[in-house]
């Protein structure tokens, strides 16, 4: 099945064909810059403008940077504060005249990992955290997303949220060497190591591709290892949960 993935950021809205098969996307990736204010109107408009970029007729899936429930936008961080309780795949849906399916983008991001990326065939809980401006998590249990986590928004021992403290971004702002953030980082994780005993952590975002430069820094007992598919993950994580809820919807 071929499906048009959608990854909504803050900065930019990616999209892409994937092949739900085999985690490919089929076609180049087009990025069009996150209209601001990014209002659902606005950014369900630019999801059009990618449907007719690639002269799609089928079916959308989209990483969305909020909690999603059912749907529902119930989070703003990145976009503007009216996409707070809307229907965002009812809207897309709408704009577009094509059926949408949208979840956090972590999750998306974590579900292309689980299923195509470096935590295939990998039994247990796996935690996938995104590192980047923020820091974006997705639990994924054998193969099935537990959503919207949103652990980079917890608070850390020193009373500041995780995020603000181990993000990449606070290291570029601060200079922090590799070392120092390391460790900041590694305090992260330990935490959540605690709290939820995962099999696997994986770390996607940018930072990802530096693993060498931090990862002797990280005291865990739990493997952590780099992420696979880099920013490709929340298109092809998007895409193919678009396919699970039509097989799912086709089944009920």
């Amino acid at each position: 099945m071929e499906i048009l993935g959608i990854d909504v950021g803050g900065s930019g809205i990616k999209a892409a064909i994937v092949n739900t098969e085999t985690g490919k996307m089929i076609s180049k990736r087009n990025r069009i810059i996150t209209p601001q204010p990014a209002t659902p109107q606005a950014i369900a408009t630019i999801i059009k403008q990618q449907a007719e970029h690639f002269e799609w007729t089928g079916a959308i899936g989209c990483g969305f940077p909020a909690v999603v429930q059912n749907g529902i936008v119930k989070t703003a961080s990145n976009i503007d504060k009216t996409n707070i309780d809307t229907n965002i795949e009812v809207l897309i849906s709408q704009i577009t005249g094509l059926p949408a399916f949208v979840l956090n983008d972590a999750d998306a991001a974590g579900l292309a990992e689980a299923t195509f990326g470096s935590g295939r065939e990998k039994q247990g809980l796996i935690l996938m955290i995104t590192i980047g401006t923020g820091i974006g998590t997705a639990l994924i249990h054998n193969g099935i997303v537990i959503p919207n986590s949103e652990f980079g928004h917890i608070f850390m021992s020193n009373g500041k949220i995780a995020e603000r403290y181990a993000a990449d971004a606070v290291r570029t702002q601060k200079a922090l060497s590799w070392q120092t953030w390391g460790k900041r980082f590694s305090k992260y994780l330990q935490m959540l190591e605690l709290y939820l005993s995962p099999d696997l952590i994986l770390l996607g975002g940018g930072v990802s591709s530096d693993f060498d430069l931090f990862s002797k820094y990280l005291k865990l007992k739990t493997p952590v290892i780099p992420a696979k598919l880099k920013n490709k993950a929340g298109i092809i994580g998007a895409a193919f949960y678009a396919k699970h809820k039509i097989e799912h919807e086709k089944i009920s």
